[in-house]
């Protein structure tokens, strides 16, 4: 059936809810599921041009499927790139990534903050395969240009950080890579392009684990790059028709439905943050409260004009300890005796969770590595939710309360 075309100018909101629906013949309001391993052609020499990539038209479903072709579009318009290519995971947007851009004798740059996976897998899975990766301070704009070399192809940083929330300066890195001849890739899994939209602030890769804020409700596992059609058209699908890490049907129609109301959630899960993280600053047996709303975050003016003036919903903070035995007994004290908040290390949810870094997410790392990210074994991370907020401090409230009485 004919497609009414989308007016200019629309806000994110209603790119959420309205951009990229391709009606079939019937007329849905809602999208359609194509749960299709592959799509019958109407004679074998439509076929043959099809396979060769002559002609436009679905064939198999690990090469492309309506669906998952919807979701890549909506996102792509809701971050302002051309295009977008799901991955099966966030790590496989990153693996996808690395594959695409990174040769042996390759160097890449990167904040020694990021999430525990992505270190391992520059360290380890790339290093396999020649590329060498210098990590650096996520903050310190001097550390990454000084880091730079002739052979540097990659900058990759993700911001807010995970779990310490630290913010990057995401045009004065792209300055830095770009002058270099080198790219800037930055992780926007926290904020999302509701809060921050960083190609429009240099960066040339947009990295998402859909699994998180764009699902919203902790359903699927979904990843993807949003970047120029060149890089998609030359640089990825030939790697992702071979490889096969790509989306699902159902969990890209999942991830869909989840960005319609991306909006309302994060602005919600925010202003719940906010107050959580202001409740927390005042609390006996808290020795130091990590999120970028506060005024105390040291990078809270530039967090501000990045991220549409939101803080984001992820909130972390250090209990109050001698040494690290007597922070990791109080750390699982303050987790362990909440009853609302889900113990798990997802975030993204519309149910706030709790976890413990320096045992879950950044559990592989090297003691080094975690001091390295800042990440102490006092450390609790709590990703919130839509719950009622005085809830939420009554459940922290649980585990702070007589902190200081457990050795």
């Amino acid at each position: 059936m004919t497609q009414r075309k989308l007016p200019d100018g629309l806000h994110l909101d209603t790119l959420a809810v309205r951009a990229a629906i391709d009606r079939s013949q019937y007329g849905e309001n809602s999208e359609a599921l194509y749960l299709t391993s592959s799509f019958v052609q109407p004679d074998a020499a439509t076929a043959a041009r099809r396979f060769a990539m002559e002609e436009e038209g679905y064939t198999y479903t690990r090469v492309g499927n309506p669906t998952v072709t919807s979701m890549e579009l909506r996102l792509a318009a809701l971050e302002g790139t051309e295009a977008a290519v799901a991955t099966s995971s966030g790590m496989a947007a990153i693996l996808l990534l690395g594959m695409g851009l990174l040769r042996a004798g390759d160097h890449v740059v990167c904040s020694q903050s990021v999430f525990g996976s992505t270190i391992r897998l520059f360290s380890g899975e790339f290093a396999k395969f020649g590329v060498e990766t210098t990590y650096v301070s996520q903050t310190d704009v001097a550390a990454w240009s000084a880091a730079v070399r002739p052979n540097t192809k990659l900058l990759f940083a993700e911001t807010p950080t995970n779990p310490l929330t630290d913010v990057c300066d995401i045009q004065a890195l792209a300055d830095v890579a770009h002058a270099a001849g080198a790219l800037l890739a930055v992780d926007n899994c926290f904020c999302t392009p509701a809060l921050q939209q960083p190609k429009r602030l240099g960066a040339d890769f947009v990295i998402h684990s859909g699994t998180k804020y764009l699902d919203g409700q902790g359903r699927v596992m979904a990843g993807a790059i949003c970047c120029d059609q060149k890089y998609v058209n030359e640089v990825f699908l030939p790697i992702t028709r071979t490889a096969g890490m790509v989306l699902s049907p159902f969990n890209a129609w999942v991830v869909l439905k989840g960005m319609e109301t991306l909006g309302v959630r994060m602005r919600a899960q925010c202003d719940n943050a906010l107050a959580l993280a202001t409740w927390l600053q005042e609390q006996p047996g808290v020795a130091r409260v990590y999120y970028p709303g506060l005024a105390s975050h040291p990078q809270h003016a530039l967090a501000m004009r990045q991220q549409s003036g939101m803080g984001g919903a992820v909130v972390s903070f250090d209990v109050e300890a001698a040494d690290p035995v007597q922070a990791r007994t109080r750390a699982f004290h303050a987790i362990d005796s909440t009853r609302v908040c889900s113990i798990t290390t997802n975030l993204g949810d519309t149910k706030t969770t709790i976890c413990h870094p320096a045992t879950t997410s950044h559990g592989r790392l090297t003691e080094v590595q975690r001091q390295a990210a800042g990440v102490g074994q006092g450390l609790v991370r709590v990703a919130v939710g839509l719950e009622n907020i005085e809830d939420l401090k009554a459940d922290l409230a649980r585990g702070l309360t007589g902190l200081k009485a457990l050795q």
